[in-house]
C-alpha cells in the first residue's frame, strides 16, 4: 500500500522526490504517513479534500481485501 500511495503522490505533486510515506501496522490496522513539501499540501489535499478522500478510498478498498483497517495522514 505504501508503494500505490507513492506513486499517485508522485504523479500528482511538482516535487516528487519531497513525497515520503511510512508505514506501521498495529493489529488489524495499517497506518500511512505522508510526508509532502509544503507547497504541495494543496494539490494531495484538494478542494475541499476530494483527492485526499479518493486516495483514502482506494486504500480502503484494498484494505477490505486484507480484513485490515488503512488510515492515511497526510502531514507536512
Amino acid at each position: 500500500m505504501k508503494e500505490l500511495v507513492e506513486v499517485i503522490v508522485k504523479a500528482l505533486v511538482d516535487d516528487p522526490d519531497a513525497v515520503e510515506v511510512t508505514e506501521s501496522e498495529k493489529h488489524n490496522e495499517i497506518i500511512l504517513e505522508l510526508h509532502v513539501a509544503d507547497r504541495d499540501m494543496g494539490r494531495v489535499i484538494g478542494r475541499q479534500g476530494r483527492i485526499a478522500k479518493a486516495i483514502r478510498s482506494v486504500l480502503k478498498a484494498m484494505g477490505s481485501k486484507e480484513n485490515k483497517r488503512v488510515m492515511l495522514n497526510i502531514v507536512d
